[in-house]
């Protein structure tokens, strides 16, 4: 892939990105008049009812665990908007279409580049173990060597961008060396399910929906990829007093229903799996799998988190994706790192 193509087309018009979300949009109002119950201080301002905090997630995610967990009760109205994916966040956030999301470490990256306006406030530790290369059921394909000059579909500027890169260079080959075809997680499945791809380096529910269909897993990057996932926020959001206090409370909200998962998780397996349309089973399976790998946790910003975004960086720029060396540390703000160590 081209670095000018990158540079033309990472971001897009508001109206384009909006098309590419999903149509799901929630809303959930406060019931309680309590300010910011999660983490109570004397130099904290009240959150106005008014306040709107607009937040990004996946199908199934943070607004489902805090609806488990109890914890939906904000003073503060919260607008849920569905994407799907952490590239596709970033985007909304620079288009001033969000204020809060998450993604893996490799979206922000790309913003460096094109320049957008996103800041990195905490890092939630996550498994690794959905994250993989699949072939279809006939494939002959044994290991990510056999993809040479195949049909490699793959998700632009994300986890399965990065270790696409890495398991070939673990065979001695490049994304040049396959014919590397970025798409949409949709637009994936779809090529997938009609053959037109080789093999798809993917995460996600996708995953078990194409096994239902007889897809196998060629190569799992859970031992390629840091688990580190980050939450970004936009400038504007943290420069304003009544947002960054419902952010503040949000974090916290976010590590008890992250807790309250981990310690519920057959209860949680059951309604995520409705939401996404998956075997409860195989979501379960998969739930404990990531368990026992690396259990959920919110972290602040520590010099680790950005060490290990640092890496990637520097692999894609090694690689040849992004045109210069870029200095990560610029992406972070630890202005949360006091507000997310007092919420208990």
């Amino acid at each position: 892939m081209s670095t000018n193509w990158l540079r033309q087309n990472f971001f897009f018009p508001l109206g384009c990105l909006l098309a590419l979300a999903t149509t799901a949009c929630s809303e959930v109002n406060s019931t309680s008049p309590a300010t910011i119950a999660a983490n109570p201080s004397p130099s904290q301002i009240a959150v106005s009812n008014t306040t709107q905090l607009r937040v990004g997630k996946y199908k199934g995610g943070w607004d489902l665990n805090l609806k488990l967990a109890g914890l939906d009760n904000s003073s503060y109205k919260t607008q849920f908007t569905e994407f799907t994916g952490g590239n596709l966040m970033v985007q909304a956030i620079n288009a001033g279409a969000i204020d809060l999301a998450s993604a893996s470490e490799i979206p922000p990256i790309f913003a460096i580049e094109s320049k957008a306006s996103v800041k990195i406030i905490a890092t939630l530790k996550g498994p690794t173990v959905g994250q993989v290369v699949l072939v279809p059921k006939n494939s002959t394909a044994k290991t990510i060597a056999d993809l040479k000059g195949k049909k490699v579909g793959y998700i632009k500027a994300t986890t399965a961008h990065y270790f696409l890169i890495k398991m070939l260079e673990k065979v001695g080959l490049t994304m040049k060396d396959i014919n590397a075809i970025p798409l949409s997680i949709p637009d994936g499945l779809s090529a997938f399910r009609k053959g037109e791809l080789d093999a798809w380096a993917t995460y996600g529910y996708s995953i078990p929906q194409a096994q239902k269909e007889g897809a196998r897993v060629l190569e799992s990057a859970k031992d390629i990829l840091s688990g580190n996932f980050v939450i970004i926020a936009s400038p504007d959001a943290i420069a304003d007093p009544q947002k960054k206090v419902a952010i503040a409370d949000f974090l916290c909200r976010l590590q008890k229903s992250q807790t309250w998962r981990e310690s519920h998780l057959k209860q949680w397996s059951k309604n995520y799996a409705t939401t996404i349309n998956v075997d409860e089973d195989i979501v379960y399976q998969d739930a404990k799998e990531g368990q026992q790998q690396h259990p959920q946790k919110l972290f602040p910003v520590s010099d680790a988190a950005i060490a290990s975004e640092q890496k990637v960086a520097d692999t894609f720029f090694q690689a040849g994706v992004i045109p210069t060396k870029v200095d990560v540390k610029q992406l972070w703000d630890s202005s949360f790192n006091k507000d997310i160590a007092k919420c208990q």
